[in-house]
């Protein structure tokens, strides 16, 4: 069975999307880098080595959006936090599965690979950001995590990734590339 790649993403509309960099070149033309960043990392990992699905929000206008290529699995991300829909992700994907955001650059198939290799050997897998966060968070089996496996995390801090590796029930975790996402106009940069 192929391993699931998830990429949790946004309906691109202004003033939904890249709000913090919408700040710094305004809210139309991040929406627009949104939109064309994402088009160019679904090619970037579309690999046949794996099943790439596109986790949706809002669920309804996500599943119905046309701007996403048709050829991709959607699936609703649902309510709550951002670790209580990458929980859902990962529990639905039931097997190998990785999931990641759609705003960073830096994304491509050699990366996506090394971390699914990474849990061959591993329980969990997470490609850090600078900030202190993650850009890719890899759960061996998807099927076996509670829902409840990211509780406690302070999303959007420093602390992310290291309240994240803590929550987890994971014996073995690796690391993997370092990459930034796009916040503000000196990450575009």
């Amino acid at each position: 069975m192929r391993p699931t790649l998830v990429v949790m993403l946004k309906v691109p509309r202004p003033g939904r999307v890249k709000t913090r960099l919408g700040k710094d070149i305004g809210l139309v033309p991040a929406a627009w880098w949104f939109r064309h960043q994402v088009q160019a990392l679904l090619r970037r990992i579309e690999d046949p080595r794996w099943h790439v699905v596109l986790a949706v929000a809002p669920d309804h206008e996500g599943m119905a959006c046309r701007v996403w290529p048709a050829r991709f699995e959607r699936w609703p991300q649902g309510a709550g936090n951002l670790g209580d829909r990458m929980i859902r992700m990962m529990r639905r994907a039931g097997g190998s599965v990785c999931v990641i955001g759609a705003d960073i650059p830096g994304i491509n198939r050699q990366r996506i690979a090394r971390a699914f290799e990474a849990l061959g050997s591993n329980d969990a897998v997470f490609g850090p950001a600078p900030d202190g966060g993650y850009w890719l968070i890899g759960i061996k089996r998807g099927s076996k995590l509670r829902k409840t496996a990211l509780n406690g995390v302070r999303w959007s801090t420093e602390h992310a990734l290291s309240d994240s590796r803590a929550s987890l029930d994971a014996a073995r975790v690796a690391l993997v590339d370092t990459l930034a996402d796009v916040d503000t106009i000196d990450d575009l940069r």
